[in-house]
């Protein structure tokens, strides 16, 4: 099992390294992930100083990172292998269905993993160098292990989500928008309403919000938090992987 696993691994990354032959698909497959790198690494430390390493925006990298490297990665997973004609192919192989599908959902979140860690090294560069004292700034153990904790269960919830919905759509690009809709909708019914505050909703709506924000979410414990946030993802997670084990069937797959 592990053996076709990694061959289904091996086979992913191969199509994926053959996928910017190109001048221009190579560029572009530089330049955004180092852009929203920069954005992401950089200017964090640089805003909150040596308080960066100790911070829970230290935490923010661990989550946005890893969803912007599976969504760029995950669709190709079904909906890519659809367009290019070659799923037939895949289903016909010895390959176990569950192989298949441990396969193209491991080398998303290892990527995510990578990168995530990379940008973690990228931050502490940038505070060591900006903010130094004569000592190394690192994260402690404690938030070392929640950065690589959380960002494995976010890669891994998105990774899960991109084959469900990759098992239903027609081509990459479809599967690309459902996964941002689907990812990004709970985040966007967050902000909106936190940014109509003070500017569409009356003013004793605002007062209660800040009230709100000064005495529960200030005062919150963060290891608190933390264990009910990675108690949650570890719940959804499991759902989400037995429900890819569910539909995903050969004999379906194959009269789609």
């Amino acid at each position: 099992m592990i053996a076709d696993i990694l061959t289904v691994m091996w086979k992913e990354r191969k199509e994926r390294s053959g996928q910017y032959e190109s001048l221009r698909d190579k560029v572009s497959n530089l330049v955004f992930p180092a852009i929203g790198l920069g954005v992401m690494a950089i200017s964090p430390p640089l805003a909150l100083g040596p308080g960066y390493v100790e911070s829970p925006f230290s935490l923010l990298s661990s989550i946005v990172v890893p969803l912007m490297v599976v969504i760029m990665i995950i669709a190709e997973s079904l909906a890519g292998e659809r367009e290019r004609r070659t799923l037939a192919t895949l289903l016909a192989s010895r390959l176990p269905d569950r192989a298949i599908l441990f396969g193209k959902i491991a080398v998303p979140v290892l990527e995510a993993l990578r990168i995530t860690i990379i940008s973690h090294l990228v931050s502490l560069a940038m505070s060591n160098v900006v903010h130094w004292n004569g000592k190394i700034i690192f994260y402690t153990p404690v938030m070392t292990l929640v950065n690589l904790a959380l960002s494995f269960l976010v890669a891994m919830l998105a990774s899960c989500l991109g084959v469900l919905i990759s098992l239903r759509a027609a081509t990459v690009q479809q599967a690309t928008r459902n996964l941002m809709v689907a990812l990004l909708s709970p985040i966007m019914l967050v902000l909106i309403p936190i940014s109509m505050i003070g500017t569409v909703l009356p003013d004793s709506w605002k007062a209660a919000f800040e009230t709100f924000f000064k005495e529960v979410v200030m005062t919150a414990d963060f290891t608190q938090v933390i264990i009910v946030v990675v108690v949650a993802l570890i719940v959804i997670d499991l759902g989400l992987l037995m429900a890819a084990m569910a539909r995903f069937r050969r004999a379906r797959l194959i009269l789609d």
